[in-house]
């Protein structure tokens, strides 16, 4: 089955084709599909208004995932505003270190954080299906790895950050990771059933 990708993050585009492959889908690439205002107050209706407006635009079957950070000493900021965390075209650097300035004399116990993914699959004909996956894990005090993207540096699963793990270590406890078995199960049993 092959479905349009709803997002314009290169990143976050190699990371759902690496997952979405073994699963046995194919993924395409648009260049042309429209910018999204994500106005919705959730990751799962982020991911709906995406994946809709990829489908309306192609006529495809759209998979969209919206995800961030939630942190619980920021009661629960950065949330559905990560990308936009510290202003319009901020880089990753920036972002993070915005939130960890926050965090400032914040003690390690109490930087309890996870990373929340939805992903809507949307099908021509209306049919809607959605999943979520979580990761929990801490803040470190400063960026550790070279890997990843985004908070990858400084969200620590254990004593590692997603940044310092390999691409399959990641996947294998993202909360995207999670999310997307979680639709490839939605996925069999709708094939199955009809």
């Amino acid at each position: 089955m092959t479905f349009v990708i709803a997002t314009h993050n290169a990143k976050k585009l190699k990371e759902l084709e690496r997952i979405l492959e073994p699963l046995g889908f194919d993924a395409v690439i648009r260049e042309d599909l429209p910018e999204v205002e994500e106005t919705g107050t959730t990751f799962a209706e982020n991911a709906l208004l995406k994946a809709e407006s990829a489908m309306r635009a192609t006529g495809m079957p759209a998979i969209a995932d919206d995800s961030g950070l939630v942190v619980d000493a920021l009661g629960g900021a950065p949330g559905v505003y990560s990308a936009r965390y510290a202003g319009e075209g901020a880089t990753d650097r920036q972002r993070y270190e915005k939130l960890l300035e926050a965090l400032r004399g914040v003690p390690a116990e109490q930087r309890t954080a996870r990373f929340v993914s939805a992903v809507c699959c949307i099908f021509p004909d209306g049919k809607i299906l959605t999943a979520q996956g979580a990761c929990e894990g801490s803040i470190a005090f400063g960026p550790k790895g070279e890997g990843g993207f985004g908070y990858d540096p400084i969200f620590l699963v254990g004593e590692r950050s997603y940044a310092e793990m390999t691409a399959e270590e990641k996947d294998g406890i993202s909360h995207r990771g999670r999310a997307l078995a979680k639709l490839a199960r939605e996925l069999e049993n709708w094939k199955k059933n009809g």
